[in-house]
């Protein structure tokens, strides 16, 4: 079964991408900003990282630079969900960029896809 991490700061948004994610069959991890996901990732093994990019302490873009930098995680597939600032994020950081509100359903497909599921 693959785990994926979500990241982000609005509860709502974990929880149901969370619930939607895990009623296709994934295992959830779950961090509200990028310094938790830092520590989760040096804990458990994940297979895929969904983060929003506005958060607290650190932001999406320096939460991939530090999974590719400090934990050598360079084939980690990170997906950027987020509003009108996806733009100012570099884009060969990530896999996929989804602009929120985002559909639910495209990104499933997305992680499949990027999974091979």
């Amino acid at each position: 079964m693959n785990t994926i991490l979500i990241v982000d700061d609005e509860y709502l948004i974990v929880e149901i991408l969370a619930y939607a994610l895990e009623d296709e069959g994934f295992a959830v991890e779950k961090a509200g900003d990028g310094t938790k996901a830092l520590e989760t990732l040096k804990q458990k093994r994940v297979d895929l990282v969904i983060t929003d990019f506005m958060m607290p302490k650190k932001n999406g873009e320096e939460l991939a630079r530090e999974i590719r930098d400090e934990l050598e995680l360079a084939d980690l597939p990170v997906i950027l969900m987020s509003g009108a600032q996806a733009s100012q994020a570099s884009p060969d950081l990530f896999v996929a960029v989804f602009e929120k509100p985002f559909n639910p359903i495209e990104l499933i497909a997305k992680v499949r896809e990027l999974l091979g599921g």
